[in-house]
């Protein structure tokens, strides 16, 4: 008895499966770690001088962007 293989089904294609694992992911991820690099040695007193406007600034920044996944849908009623 002879059976062929099912084909695997295809992920969906976003910008993060495009990314990982291609050349194009490699070089942004080597270019993003060489300017962290660059600004902790080169620029650090400033850095740290902005953390505490960072913090502030993250708190809205999270509840614009973060609160979409919890799934609240408030029209629908089941």
């Amino acid at each position: 008895m002879h059976t062929t293989p099912t084909p695997a089904p295809e992920s969906p294609r976003t910008w993060r499966t495009l990314l990982i694992n291609t050349p194009l992911g490699w070089v942004c991820s080597l270019a993003l770690a060489a300017l962290g690099i660059y600004l902790l040695a080169n620029h650090g007193g400033h850095i740290v001088s902005a953390l505490p406007y960072l913090l502030l600034l993250a708190c809205p920044l999270m509840h614009l962007f973060m609160h979409g996944g919890h799934g609240h849908q408030h029209d629908k009623r089941e």
